[in-house]
């Protein structure tokens, strides 16, 4: 398993795709000191921050990026079928193809959120910076692996996955409790609120249930990426 991680993981570190998404990971460091600078900012105003442009924009859409390609580039170039035809359980693959995606994406999106929460939230910045890293984490466990079925799954991924991010995250999720409890946004932003203490408009879920439901939504899509690796057609 070893060495398709080390395959998949040269095939993301494309500079063109770091660098594009590091920008966006600068403008949430500018963004956490421009509210830092501003007169009365506190640490709601970083917990705003956070929520409104790493979990809703910044996280999703990044994850998207490297975790749609992992396996959907391979799969759409037909390259999958060398890996396909090795002699691998296909258990490993998934799983050496998402722990790729988390090896690039976890500081790629937690370091500049965390920076920013700092800046943000100033004096008070110490719980922010906790809830932000552990916020920030849980989403980009639970959207590597939802886009990385989805990426086998579907051609024009980022399509599919764009429109998941502002369609169902975005709206459908927001309109009532019982979508909520299916949203990762609405999980990682009761992370946030949790543990930065924000206004309780952030909080729709117990601590439990914030913290499981990324979880499980990753283990669910890894377990659906297995299974279209083992009964798909790639020759």
């Amino acid at each position: 398993m070893s060495a398709l991680y080390r395959l998949f993981l040269r095939s993301q570190l494309v500079r063109g795709r770091i660098l594009g998404l590091g920008v966006l990971g600068l403008l949430a460091v500018l963004l956490g000191a421009a509210v830092g600078r501003s007169a009365g900012a506190g640490v709601d105003d970083g917990v705003r921050l956070v929520s409104a442009y790493g979990l809703a924009l910044f996280v999703p859409v990044t994850v998207l990026v490297f975790a749609s390609a992992v396996l959907g580039d391979p799969n759409e170039d037909g390259t999958l079928v060398y890996l396909w035809l090795r002699p691998v359980a296909r258990w490993r693959m998934a799983v050496a193809a998402l722990a790729a995606t988390l090896t690039i994406t976890i500081p790629l999106v937690v370091v500049p959120m965390a920076v920013a929460a700092a800046l943000a939230g100033r004096s008070g910045a110490g719980d922010l910076v906790v809830a932000t890293v552990a916020s920030c984490t849980l989403a980009t466990i639970a959207y590597a692996g939802i886009f990385t079925w989805l990426g086998l799954r579907v051609k024009r991924a980022l399509v599919w996955g764009l429109a998941y991010i502002l369609i169902w995250e975005g709206f459908v999720a927001r309109a009532g409790a019982t979508p909520s409890r299916l949203s990762v946004r609405a999980s990682t932003r009761s992370i946030l609120g949790h543990i930065a203490d924000a206004p309780r408009d952030f909080v729709e879920l117990s601590v439990g249930a914030a913290i499981a439901i990324p979880l499980v939504a990753g283990a669910v899509a890894l377990a659906l990426t297995v299974r279209r690796l083992t009964n798909q057609d790639v020759a």
